[in-house]
């Protein structure tokens, strides 16, 4: 995946909206976590495109202070290394995604529009793999402190809905929708609804 790629297809799948993005990638020599807070801070974009290894900086500890920020960017892990270490570790970080570098250009611009929109999104091959190793893993009991309507909006984030749909399925506003979803992750203590989403692939009764 070169950025020339990127260019050509975002010119083809246009998105209805303007997105701006901040790349954080290995070919920026010069950058650090520092850097690359301040630019996020000034440049106020939708999305951090975050490559996990650079060699002034560590993009999973960069992560972690641009997502504890008020108002912060969705941030979209980008890496070479198709490594359970990494994507784990980036999620827990606070990052709203994962893509891989040699995924098709229209991958990353498909993660780049779901994360603007507030959701989750994880490359095909580590999706499976999530899937799997959840499915292996024994159930864990729910924090007793969600209400039943965040149990729903937990429900179906677990089957990866996204705000709009889980609105118009339990018939409330989206905007309400948003909010049991941040409660939901508040009392869940994630920062992503794709961590939400595998708490509630594990959840026991």
């Amino acid at each position: 995946m070169d950025r020339g790629s990127v260019a050509a297809s975002a010119a083809e799948h246009a998105p209805d909206r303007a997105v701006s993005v901040l790349l954080a990638d290995d070919q920026d020599m010069v950058r650090t976590s520092m850097r690359i807070m301040i630019d996020a801070e000034r440049l106020r974009p939708d999305v951090v495109v975050m490559d996990v290894r650079m060699p002034h900086t560590d993009g999973t500890e960069a992560t972690r202070r641009i997502t504890a920020r008020p108002g912060a960017p969705a941030v979209l892990s980008l890496t070479t290394f198709d490594l359970d270490e990494y994507l784990f570790g980036v999620l827990r970080a606070g990052a709203a995604g994962f893509v891989l570098k040699h995924d098709p250009a229209t991958t990353l611009l498909e993660g780049i529009r779901a994360v603007a929109r507030g959701e989750g999104f994880v490359s095909p091959g580590p999706t499976l793999r999530l899937i799997t190793r959840v499915a292996h893993e024994d159930p864990v009991p729910l924090p007793t402190g969600l209400t039943p309507r965040e149990r729903d909006v937990l429900a179906l984030l677990g089957r990866a809905m996204t705000n709009t749909q889980i609105a118009r399925h339990l018939h409330i506003e989206e905007s309400t929708a948003k909010t049991h979803v941040q409660s939901v992750l508040s009392e869940l203590g994630v920062h992503t609804r794709v961590e939400a989403a595998l708490m509630a692939s594990r959840a026991g009764p």
